[in-house]
């Protein structure tokens, strides 16, 4: 079975690079533009993933936001979540922990640093 990731972040060119590398990892994507389209389009198709990936800094609605409240979807209560940021701060990463984060990925970010993170959080 193909896992599914969902890939959360307001740079259409970043969706873009994301989806592709994770396409030719033989992963099945789908996207959205920020925070509150990720959680309209959970809540409209009652689908989930294996993983969501989702930048920090975000119009509408930031990435812990979302975080936060994907961790109130019973059916992606237990799904990793992992932030897309270029901050490394220690108190960031306690803030995304806080909100449920698994982990986070730094960008910028190469292939190989990036599958790392997906077997890390997927096996």
């Amino acid at each position: 079975m193909t896992r599914k990731i969902l890939i959360v972040d307001d740079s259409p060119s970043m969706r873009a690079l994301l989806c592709g590398l994770l396409r030719s990892l033989g992963y099945e994507t789908a996207e959205a533009a920020n925070g509150q389209l990720a959680l309209d389009q959970i809540g409209s198709t009652a689908r989930t993933f294996d993983l969501i990936m989702s930048d920090l800094n975000m119009p509408v609605m930031d990435g812990i936001t979302l975080i936060k409240n994907l961790r109130n979807v019973p059916a992606l209560k237990y799904t990793p979540m992992l932030l897309l940021t270029t901050e490394t701060s220690t108190e960031l990463s306690d803030k995304a922990r806080a909100a449920g984060a698994t982990g986070w990925v730094t960008k910028p970010f190469n292939l190989k640093s990036l599958e790392a993170a997906l077997h890390k959080v997927l096996g």
